[in-house]
Formats: structure tokens, C-alpha cells, sequence
């Protein structure tokens, strides 16, 4: 289960400070994030191979921010469905969806993210709802925004419970750490601080029911959790972006911007 961690702050040096933790099948063949999409050249994110989008993307020119999460509701027909990889690289390039047809999606949740604004819309196969988040901690996981879970629901009450659990340990300790303001040059331990060990899971075991960072074995033998974990920055006059692919493990981060 995806999770998006996020504080704006707009009057802070630094308004938008989000953690993207990237869940998906181990076996799930994916390339770290660069500038994949030769029609958008301008965006950074690491590419699913298999549809060729991405779950998160980043904007470094308009230091914007663009992270889809998987959402509860009504598939799309198998028939003209498109990826949902497509919308972080929508929302990144132009701050808006631009002409879309919600139908031909799963359901999703879309945050896009700017040192002035930050957007949610979710799509749960019958409705598309559009909000603006006010400045605060925010915390959008499957299910909505802090777990609201609007349209019907398929998760399983186990994993339901995880993420109530995962909520309600890590919304207090986003809310008591204190807000970093990461230097364009500083190695990621240092930009990041307090909110380091946060991202790398705040030491919780990968098994503990409100882990952040999560890895078990599915009913078909295959290896489900997190695969990434990114870290994005946004102010008026820079984007900053550190990223693992070794998840809670301190040592495995690297700076992706600025280059």
C-alpha cells in the first residue's frame, strides 16, 4: 500500500516537503529515476517498464511535484484502459490533468504539488472529486487522504487495519519533528535531518503492522513492499530530490536534484 507523506508550510523557506514511499511486486522490472520521456524532457522520475510511466515525477523548472497512489472504487473496462503512470507525468508537466477522460483509468488518487498550492484528485470509478489541501500535514495513503476511503472498497480488512495503524503512528511524529529546509548542496542525511530516519521507517520492523516501509509474501509466492522511497523539496527557487532503492537503509541514499 502506497504512501505519501506531506507538510506544507507556505510560509516556510521551503513550503512543500513530501515523502513518496513506492509499493509494488518485487519482480516489477523499473529503471531510478532520470529524464525517461523524450516528449517530456524536462520531468525526472523512475519509469515502470512495464506501462512506461511512473509513480512519482518531478518538475524541476516549475519546482513542481506530481505522485499517483492506487485508490479504492471501480475498475476501468480492460478495453481502452490507460496507466495510471501517465498522471504524475500530467500533473508535473502542466499542474493540471489537462483533457481527461477519468473512465479509462483505475481508480487513483493524484497529488501535484507547488511551493504556493497543492492539488489532490481522486477517482474512485464513478466520481472525480478535485480539492486544494490547506497548509499542514497531510497524509494520503490507498484508501484517501488520511484514510477516508471514498468509493466501495476491495482491500482486505488486515491490510485496512495496517494502514489505520500506519496512520496513526507516523501522523504524530510527522506533526512533533521538527520541519527541515534541505540545502541544494548538503549530503541527504544532513538536508534532511529529522526527517530522515522518518523515511527510512522510523525503525519500525517490516512485519510490524504500522510499518511505513513493508515486505511479505503473497498467497502466489510472490514478494510484495516497498520498493523505493523518494524525498522532494519544493521552494520558489529550487527542487530538491534524494532517492533510495534500498528502503530502510540509511546509507543507500542518493541525491537526484540538483544536479
Amino acid at each position: 500500500m502506497c504512501t505519501c507523506l506531506l507538510s506544507f508550510d507556505p510560509d516556510s523557506p521551503v513550503p512543500v516537503l513530501a515523502v513518496g514511499v513506492r509499493d509494488e511486486y518485487a519482480d516489477r522490472a523499473w529503471d531510478p529515476p532520470a529524464a525517461h520521456w523524450p516528449d517530456s524532457p524536462g520531468l525526472i522520475g523512475g519509469r515502470d517498464r512495464l506501462a512506461g510511466g511512473t509513480w512519482l515525477a518531478v518538475n524541476p523548472a516549475a519546482h513542481r511535484l506530481g505522485v499517483v497512489l492506487n485508490g479504492c472504487g471501480i475498475a476501468a473496462p480492460a478495453e481502452g484502459r490507460l496507466s495510471r503512470g501517465d498522471l504524475p507525468l500530467r500533473a508535473a508537466e502542466h499542474g493540471d490533468l489537462g483533457p481527461l477522460d477519468p473512465a479509462r483509468f483505475d481508480p487513483f488518487h493524484l497529488i501535484c504539488a507547488e511551493p504556493g498550492k497543492v492539488r489532490l484528485w481522486t477517482w474512485t470509478g464513478l466520481d472525480l472529486t478535485d480539492r486544494w489541501l490547506d497548509p499542514g500535514v497531510h497524509l494520503v495513503v490507498n484508501t484517501g487522504l488520511d484514510a477516508t476511503c471514498p468509493g466501495p472498497s476491495s482491500i482486505p480488512e488486515a491490510a485496512l487495519e495496517g494502514i489505520r495503524a500506519r496512520l496513526a503512528h507516523f501522523r504524530p511524529l510527522l506533526e512533533s519533528t521538527p520541519r527541515p529546509n534541505p540545502a541544494d548542496d548538503a549530503p541527504t542525511s544532513s538536508a534532511w535531518g529529522p526527517w530522515l530516519p522518518l523515511a527510512d521507517g522510523a525503525s519500525l520492523p517490516f512485519d510490524d503492522p504500522r510499518a511505513l516501509l513493508h515486505r511479505h509474501t503473497t498467497d502466489d509466492g510472490r514478494t510484495f513492499g516497498t520498493t523505493s522511497v523518494s524525498l522532494v523539496a519544493l521552494s520558489p527557487e529550487t527542487t530538491r530530490y534524494d532517492f533510495s532503492a534500498t528502503p530502510g537503509t540509511p546509507t543507500a541514499w542518493t541525491r537526484i536534484l540538483p544536479t
